[in-house]
């Protein structure tokens, strides 16, 4: 059986590739479409209930556009749903990304001019200029050079790249540091760090390989409960976005499992150690 949330079709229309797969009334090749909102929400019906977000800058494949809804699914992970189709609009090549928790977009290069907006780690930029400290992007906005890295550049340790998102408020779907929730956490630090993640915790529940009987947790290996989902940042201790802080926090395993088995949601159900790139 097909999972739905990562199945380009609505019954009305469908990917081609899926043509002699599922039923639909037309099967199409769709418009990769870019966000141009700081994030925007991808949800299960028209507005219905979020259930992912893209950033400014990541790729939208739009299968058809319909009372001011774009229907689709994601380049970064295969979500299906919906968009506002406002958010949208004619992709852009991307040449450097966010690597900061997040960064204003300046009308110029001047750190005392009132910037318009902010984006967030993850984000995808085009740079068509420099000046000073600052570079420029296809909006006409300046961003601190320190704050963006080359489109292929990457980090070697997800657990600091976690750590990036400490204190970020909890928010069911996000993926920033304006709002991220377990699995959006887990994705944006694997994926920092050139490793393919999913957008789910059980999805994720296949990433490396099970860790034997007694063997010892490790910086970075995967903690999963049913429904949530945590880095261990060493043998004891886990960061996790959850919503008994309501945040982004560090806990020690043995308490957040007490807490989650007490609440009446089972014990510990994977700890998995996820495969490297090339390894």
């Amino acid at each position: 059986m097909t999972d739905p949330r990562i199945t380009p079709t609505n019954g009305r229309v469908a990917h081609v590739s899926l043509e002699g797969q599922v039923e639909a009334e037309k099967f199409v090749q769709g418009r990769r479409m870019m966000v141009m909102q700081p994030m925007a929400n991808i949800t299960d019906e028209p507005r219905g209930k979020r259930v992912s977000q893209l950033l400014f800058g990541e790729v939208f494949h739009v299968l058809e556009t319909d009372d001011g809804f774009a229907f689709g699914q994601s380049e970064r992970d295969g979500q299906v749903g919906y968009m506002l189709s406002g958010a949208l609009a004619s992709p852009e090549q991307p040449t450097h990304w966010i690597t900061a928790p997040a960064t204003h977009l300046y009308p110029k290069p001047d750190l005392k001019a009132p910037p318009e907006v902010a984006i967030f780690f993850g984000s995808q930029v085009k740079v068509v200029g420099e000046r000073d400290d600052y570079v420029r992007i296809h909006t006409g906005h300046f961003i601190p050079r320190p704050h963006l890295q080359p489109i292929r550049a990457r980090f070697g340790d997800p657990v600091g790249v976690a750590d990036l998102f400490l204190g970020s408020p909890y928010l069911w779907g996000g993926p920033s540091r304006w709002g991220i929730d377990c699995s959006g956490l887990v994705q944006m630090a694997l994926l920092a760090c050139g490793v393919d993640c999913p957008r789910d915790s059980d999805q994720q529940m296949v990433l490396g390989r099970e860790l034997h009987h007694g063997e010892p947790f490790v910086r970075g290996d995967l903690v999963f409960w049913q429904g949530h989902v945590g880095f261990m940042a060493n043998e004891r201790m886990l960061l996790h976005a959850n919503a008994t802080h309501m945040a982004v926090a560090y806990e020690p395993l043995k308490d957040a499992a007490a807490r989650i088995e007490d609440k009446g949601e089972g014990p510990i159900t994977a700890r998995r150690r996820f495969l490297k790139p090339g390894g």
